[in-house]
Parts: C-alpha cells; structure tokens; sequence
C-alpha cells in the first residue's frame, strides 16, 4: 500500500532501507500535517492512497441535486485540481489514453449537495456543513449547500500531500464537520492606501484557504473616497487619491464580489459616518458641516452636517445605489469615533439643537442623525451593522442591528458582548484581532487563545454572538505588507471562529499544524510571514 504509486523500475532499486525509510517519513507525514481550521470531527489512520493526477476526477454523484454546469462547483472543480497538483499544468478535462494511461486505478471525489443553488450568493443563513470520507482508494463529499462543498473540497485539498519524490498520496480519513459561528470575516481598509483589485482578489483566495467567509469591504473613510459612485462621480473624481488610477469601478466592485461568490465568501461593504467622511465633502458640497472658529466660519468641516434634510436624500440615493451593486443583505453604517467639535462651533447647529430640546447633548444629534440612517438602510430590505460606539451612546436602533466590537482588552470586551448580547442585539467581536497592529515574536497566539463566549451571559445571549474578524487597518498597509502582515496571523482568529474551542486551546499543538499551513499558502503564491526558524519545501520564489 504504501509503494502503490511508485512504478517497478524505482520499486526494483529500493532496497529495505529505503522502504523504512519512506515508511518512517509517511507516518511523520501524518502526524505532523492536518487541516487548518481544524474539522469538529475528523479521524485518519496511517493506510494511504495513491492519487495520481492523470487518472484523478472529480464527480457529481448520482443523488446531488446539483449536476455538471453548477457555476460554483465547475469552477471549484478546475481551482483546487491545480491547487492539489500545483506541479501539473495538464488541464483536469485532459486524461491519457491508450499506453499512456495509468496502471492505478483512477481515484475519485465524489460531490454531492443535497440544496441546489449554484447561481446565488452565499448569505447569513448559508450552512456550511459537510461529510467527507476517504476510504478504499476513493472519496466521498456530502453537504447540504454548494458553500458546504466548498468548505469540504478545501479540506481535502489539504489532505493531499507528496512524498519526497513527489508522489501524491491521501490518507484514510473520515470528516464530520461544521462552523462554530457563522460570521468569519476579515476587514480591509481601501482608503488609507488604495489596494489594487488584484490584492484583493488574491486575499480572497487566502480567506477561502481559511474557510472565512466574510469580506468586509471598508471601502472609503477620511483619506480616499475610491468607490466610484454612479449617481454621485464626484465623489471619487474629487475625493480619491487618484480619479483614474485609484478608484474601484462597478466593474471592478462586481469583478470582486463575483471571485468571492464563487469561494463561498459574502461581501459587505462599509460606508462609515457622519464622522470618517472628510473625503466625501470634497464632491459632495454642504454635506459636511462647516466649523466655526467665533463668529465666524475657520474654512474646516467635521462630521456630516445631521440638521440638513439634503443630508439624508444624499445618504438614501447613495445607499439605494450601494444596495443594487453589493448584493449582500448586510450594510456597514460604521457610526464610530463622531468628533462633536465642530458640531459644537456652529451656530446653526447649536440653534437645531435648541429646537430638538437637546440642550447640549451632543450625543442626542448623533443619535437622530444614526437613527435616520438605519432607517434608510432599512427600507432597502438591509441589515445595518454598526461599531460598538453606536450601541454604548444609547442610540435608537432596531433590534436586529448587528453592533460590532472593536475596543478595549479582556475583560473589556467581554463585558461589551454581555451588555450588547443582554439587550437582544447581535454581536460580532473585532477587539482583540486588530492585526494590524503587529509585535516581534510569534504574536498570532494571543489571537488564538481568544475566547468569543467568554463572558457574563445566559444561553440565549451567546446564541447572539454571530461571529468576528479580523481587522487590518491600512495607515500603514499597503499591496506591499498586506499578505505578509495578514497571513498567517490571521489563521489564528480564522480556527477560533470554525473549530471546536475545547479541541483547540493549546498554542503548541497548533504551531506544527499552522507552520505546515503557512507552507501551503507559500506554495499555493500567499506571502505568508514565517513563524519560526526553519524552511518550507517549497519556498516563495518571487514575483
């Protein structure tokens, strides 16, 4: 079993040595590699197949609701047969014939998905489960929906490995397997430095590797407005780094949500106000207030001006805009760090405030201000997703608003998840998987050992915690330390969010399993940061 790939001219010159040898190395093989994240259930023992590329195939099983011509699984199909056998050019359509043929018997994963949908978009209700069973020289996956296939056909990707001269092989294996939380994202920030498309197309490809399953686009603030409205051109003509070169189109806004549809991966954009929004007024005239410097105005501008009824037809004819490109049922509204400094320098404000009854509570304003918006969001048939800043000031908003944390260190957080998760809200938690900012050593532990429902609350309320992600702020991130100070830092966050907390609290244990990892996203073209001293097989060679 274990020589099944080798032909009988190697088998002729390997003597008994050699043959413990290779013996030797399978097994280390095995116990050193495994999947990351790690599957709720798996077991595999050291009996192998050989999975030979000329004679391997993927098909549709019989039952499978979904048949060839699925848009998601085809696709699927073509990426991970280059993705297992990285060395083979040769088309998977292509298959020798004649002499050519192999003597193994051809090897075969099975696919079938019980829901069909291979035309959508993955959403908040996608299942993800699967079965994956390696056994007698074949393999079956079994999953409810396209986007569970997609979790299994990485997983076993994975589980193909080559010996040292290069045969693949695959061991028995039996998955059972599912997502802790439902939500697993990973933020990038496109307007402190703009990323070109291709960035992000190979990041998505990396959450895929990770099984995240949520690109949250923060797509403008403060520095750039890179979004290329329709209705609204000047907003990028004017409020981008560059109006040509450094802006994403709707073309390539769909190019972006179409890659990562076909990953299993949802795309929810942000647009963060009234405050981050100083880019936005440069094509946007009186939509940011103007301050005060005494009686008279200084020539600066702050948050968006909440008194102006213009303000929010605005707001409702972008949002309607962003709503028809981005498909998916969640919005990002941000509504974090407002500076009422210059709210507090307008007279008219001020006069509006008078009129409200709000004296001077400023956070009254902000709230009348977040309240009209979520509104507008949801008479879109739109989810709002709002920073924890929202929540903490007491600020009107419906109870199915998903509010996302993102300050403090335990046990600050965790005090959050509990007053959020208390008053009936969904959570998601970004606080401690802020990697962007970065420390010397093997920091992705402090990522691992966190724990989402570590906090004071019933069961229903941990029911509430939907998920986290990554954060990856670009002050200082750009196309050239993106993947290097992302990966594999954030596969840390990626298992804590898809695998079983009890089976995964040791840093050490998973340290083989991530560096093993971190050597796959190098070959798979991921600059990946090393963990330790040491090398990988096949090293990144460059661009």
């Amino acid at each position: 079993m274990l020589l099944c790939c080798l032909c009988k001219s190697r088998e002729s010159v390997l003597n008994k040595q050699h043959i413990w040898l290779f013996f030797f190395i399978a097994v280390n093989t095995v116990s050193v590699n495994g999947i990351w994240p790690m599957p709720q259930k798996i077991s595999s023992s050291i009996e192998r197949y050989c999975v030979k590329p000329q004679s391997f195939e993927f098909q549709y099983t019989n039952l499978s609701v979904v048949k060839p011509g699925c848009s998601v699984l085809d696709a699927a199909f073509k990426r991970y047969f280059k993705l297992i056998f990285p060395d083979l050019l040769k088309d998977p359509g292509e298959r020798q014939s004649g002499y050519d043929r192999p003597l193994v018997k051809p090897f075969t994963l099975q696919v079938g998905v019980s829901e069909g949908d291979c035309d959508g978009y993955p959403s908040e209700s996608s299942r993800e489960s699967y079965r994956l069973s390696v056994a007698s020289g074949q393999a079956v996956l079994r999953a409810e929906t396209v986007w569970g296939a997609l979790r299994g056909l990485e997983s076993f990707s994975q589980l193909v490995y080559q010996d040292g001269y290069g045969a693949h092989y695959i061991n028995k294996t039996e998955i059972e397997d599912f997502p802790r939380f439902a939500f697993r994202g990973l933020l990038l920030d496109t307007s402190r430095h703009y990323l070109p498309v291709n960035v992000i197309l190979e990041t998505l490809d990396a959450m895929s590797y990770t099984k995240l399953n949520v690109f949250h686009w923060h797509i403008v603030d403060d520095p750039s407005f890179p979004y290329q409205s329709k209705f609204f051109p000047d907003l990028s003509n004017k409020g981008a780094f560059h109006p040509m070169t450094h802006v994403y189109t709707q073309t390539d806004v769909r190019r972006v949500i179409e890659h990562a549809r076909l990953r299993g991966i949802r795309v929810v954009p942000e647009f963060d106000s009234p405050g981050h929004t100083q880019s936005w007024g440069k094509g946007q005239p009186d939509l940011l207030t103007p301050c005060y410097r005494g009686p008279v105005p200084s020539g600066t501008f702050g948050p968006v001006n909440p008194t102006l009824r213009s303000s929010y037809t605005f707001m409702a004819k972008l949002f309607k805009e962003v709503t028809s490109v981005f498909p998916d049922s969640f919005l990002h509204l941000g509504g974090d760090e407002v500076d009422f400094t210059c709210w507090k320098s307008n007279p008219d404000v001020r006069s509006f405030m008078k009129q409200k009854g709000f004296g001077t509570d400023f956070y009254k304003l902000e709230a009348l201000y977040v309240e009209n918006i979520v509104n507008i969001t949801s008479a879109l048939n739109r989810t709002s997703i709002v920073w924890q800043d929202v929540f903490d000031y007491h600020e009107k908003i419906p109870k199915d608003a998903v509010v996302e944390i993102w300050k403090g260190l335990p046990p600050a957080y965790a005090q959050e998840l509990s007053s959020i998760t208390k008053a009936g809200h969904r959570a998601l938690l970004s606080a401690p998987w802020y990697i962007n900012h970065i420390r010397y050593g093997q920091d992705w532990r402090d990522s691992y050992m966190v724990k989402p429902l570590n906090f004071s609350g019933t069961e229903e309320q941990k029911k509430l915690v939907i998920g986290g992600e990554v954060c990856m702020w670009g002050e200082y991130v750009d196309a050239t330390n993106l993947s290097p100070r992302l990966w594999p830092r954030a596969c840390a966050a990626a298992e804590r969010l898809w695998s079983d907390e009890e089976q995964t609290l040791s840093t050490d244990a998973a340290l083989p399993r991530l560096t093993d990892f971190r050597c796959r996203l190098l070959r798979r073209g991921i600059r990946a940061e090393p963990l330790d001293v040491g090398y990988c097989p096949h090293e990144f060679q460059g661009v």
